[in-house]
């Protein structure tokens, strides 16, 4: 049994355990092509509801939770914890980035499946993390690279981490997905596609290989490597037919 065939069992065992004693179950964080393996069981496991969810709008690597207030007639709660981090001493801190927040998490031993993303804004990081494991975090965590930092659990609300958008608008021969990332990357829509091959597009969170859907207002699309967009709206025509789109841009 490969490492696909055992996180499709585990997560089956999950929605049929939330179905069976009415309690909520919950996933460690999966990567974006992991929640990609996800979509080809949902059909499966759909005799439960479940909820994907990261900590935050910005997060990629997310937590599947099986179950309902309206199944189960109480709230459920992701057992996501956020650790904020920062340098003891700013102006004595590296330049810090997500490989050194990351390095120092792994070298206090902790699995990759139960952290989050990382987000960094002016050298502090936060720290999505389970819940189980944000005390041991706090407490070990000292040093990041060369630095002494800090640590302390904060709000998943986290208005340092409000997006910055960007409008762009340009006119395309279609909204299907393919051309508008060919036009919005300045690329070949041969190179658009190799996108979709290599797993790289998103779309409102879940890797995607139908390059040719057509977007609607408010879907949410990303190109690892290239960043993240916001389907606004179209509206207006060229001289030449085209359809102008309205794109806001993640900076």
């Amino acid at each position: 049994m490969n490492d696909e065939q055992i996180l499709k069992g585990r997560l089956t065992d999950l929605a049929k355990r939330a179905y069976s004693q009415n309690i909520y179950t919950y996933s460690n964080f999966l990567s974006p092509a992991e929640l990609a393996l996800f979509e080809d069981i949902r059909s499966e496991v759909s005799y439960i509801r479940c909820e994907i969810f990261g900590g935050n709008e910005l997060c990629e690597r997310q937590v599947i939770g099986f179950g309902s207030e309206e199944e189960f007639g109480y709230p459920g709660e992701f057992p996501i914890a956020v650790i904020k981090v920062t340098p003891l001493l700013a102006k004595f801190s590296d330049d810090l980035n997500h490989r050194d927040f990351l390095g120092a998490l792994m070298h206090l031993g902790i699995e990759r499946d139960t952290l989050g993303d990382i987000l960094i804004k002016d050298n502090t990081a936060y720290i999505f993390c389970l819940e189980r494991i944000a005390g041991y975090i706090c407490d070990e965590l000292t040093k990041v690279k060369h630095t002494n930092v800090k640590c302390e659990k904060t709000s998943t609300d986290i208005p340092a981490l409000t997006p910055t958008l960007e409008d762009v608008e340009f006119p395309v021969a279609s909204l299907r997905l393919d051309g508008i990332i060919a036009s919005l990357l300045k690329c070949s829509r041969k190179e658009a596609l190799s996108f979709f091959e290599e797993k790289r597009v998103t779309l409102n969170g879940r890797i995607t290989g139908r390059n040719s859907i057509t977007l609607k207002d408010g879907d949410i699309f990303s190109v690892r490597g290239y960043g993240k967009f916001i389907f606004d709206h179209a509206g207006g025509n060229t001289r030449k037919g085209k359809i102008y789109v309205h794109i806001r841009k993640y900076i």
